[in-house]
């Protein structure tokens, strides 16, 4: 009988990768996009002690879902890099369920492409509506005699 080699098998073992993968899990962009509107963030701010928490629970930074032992460390945190790029993670609006659709190739409304919004990144819908735009515009052209198409 042959002995199992007993070291360096943590590679290998899916259950202990999942369980650090969601030990440090934190909210995603769009539920703190959510915690930031005006009646959720104070409701955010005055939570009642807790000792489970870091600080009692009463130095939370909203923009990274993150607790702190005490105001000095939020201050040092809220300068760090850390917190600067989370800052400028969310000043991009979230993604709707239209656009995942779209992006997935899906449409709810038999085809037809829903006008494109100029708040926000340039999405797929946005490129659509230019791409068929740019397409009637080039057809046109062609039809009109006398003109040099370029």
């Amino acid at each position: 009988m042959v002995r199992m080699r007993r070291k360096r098998m943590h590679c290998n073992n899916k259950e202990l990768h999942n369980k650090y993968k969601t030990k440090r899990r934190t909210k995603d962009l769009d539920q703190i996009q959510h915690d930031l509107m005006p009646g959720n963030k104070e409701r955010m701010l005055s939570i009642p002690f807790d000792e489970d928490l870091p600080g009692l629970g009463q130095h939370y930074c909203i923009e990274c879902a993150r607790y702190y032992i005490d105001e000095a460390a939020l201050a040092c945190h809220r300068r760090g890099r850390e917190h600067k790029r989370r800052l400028r993670d969310l000043k991009d609006p979230a993604y709707t369920q239209e656009e995942a659709e779209a992006a997935a190739g899906l449409s709810t409304d038999n085809g037809r492409v829903p006008p494109f919004s100029t708040t926000g990144p340039q999405s797929l819908l946005s490129l659509r509506h230019k791409n068929t735009t740019a397409a009637a515009l080039a057809s046109e052209r062609a039809m009109l005699p006398g003109m040099d198409v370029e």
